[in-house]
């Protein structure tokens, strides 16, 4: 992979930075959204792995449509192409693989013990330091490519937070101590456990990926609060199903699985 500069570049990777996808980093200043400049490169024919990382976001956003805070310098916020031979319904796993990468990339640079919670979201101490967004295009009735946005709260102090995050938010320079992370080694290590699981994911299928997830999961074994349009139940996380959905178990016993919608823990 050739590192590609198109607006001056941010602190982010060393220069000698190389990984096996055939894709390029695009390395840009200040963007609205990294989902939305990868989209760009996906559509006129970007490879897989083609990564586009920001210094800031303008208009960075999360599940749902809300706003992710992505202050510059202060964090990693990137979006991948990925371009898997899945069928639509599946696509969801991808998401708890980069979830899974994320975890274990942020625990062996940083030490700080963080933790996955269904289906999108890292926490620590409680709170959230990293979202994850994957959005899928349709061509011809199959999947054409996929988006993995990645947003990693590194260096935020809590003056960094507009008050409406203030408790729900944190970063893992406040979970480790007001230690300053190397956002280039933190950056280059979530690469390369994307590539190694996306790799094994695609020689022996997700269920390396889902013991893994439910390994760092923080959501199993938690009482959960799971709002659907078919409306808001109280259950207990217990696993995860073969697409990737939430195994919940009722007070009656019966397991479901939520394949979307808002889990809470209790």
């Amino acid at each position: 992979m050739n590192n590609k500069h198109v607006q001056p570049p941010g602190a982010l990777l060393r220069e000698d930075f190389v990984s096996g996808w055939p894709g390029e980093i695009v390395r840009m200043n200040r963007v609205a959204s990294t989902q939305e400049e990868a989209k760009k490169l996906a559509e006129i024919g970007a490879p897989e792995g083609t990564t586009v990382m920001a210094e800031e976001q303008t208009g960075g956003r999360g599940r749902m449509g809300r706003k992710w805070h992505s202050p510059h310098g202060k964090g990693i916020w990137m979006s991948l192409v990925l371009r898997p031979e899945l069928p639509l319904a599946l696509t969801p796993q991808l998401t708890l693989l980069a979830g899974v990468a994320v975890c274990t990339a942020i625990r062996e640079v940083t030490g700080v013990p963080a933790g996955i919670k269904w289906p999108n979201d890292l926490l620590a101490g409680g709170r959230k330091i990293c979202g994850i967004l994957l959005e899928s295009s349709l061509r011809e009735g199959g999947l054409h490519y996929c988006i993995a946005g990645i947003g990693i709260a590194a260096n935020l102090t809590e003056a960094d937070y507009p008050e409406e995050l203030k408790g729900i938010g944190t970063s893992l320079l406040i979970e480790g101590g007001g230690i300053p992370v190397d956002r280039t080694r933190l950056a280059e290590a979530v690469l390369e456990e994307l590539e190694y699981l996306y790799a094994l994911y695609q020689e022996r299928g997700f269920q390396p990926v889902k013991e893994l997830w439910e390994s760092m999961s923080v959501t199993l074994g938690r009482q959960v609060s799971v709002n659907t349009p078919q409306g808001r139940t109280e259950a207990t996380a217990v696993g995860l199903d073969d697409n990737g959905g939430l195994l919940v178990r009722s007070g009656t016993g019966g397991i479901t699985s939520v394949l979307s919608g808002e889990v809470e823990m209790i």
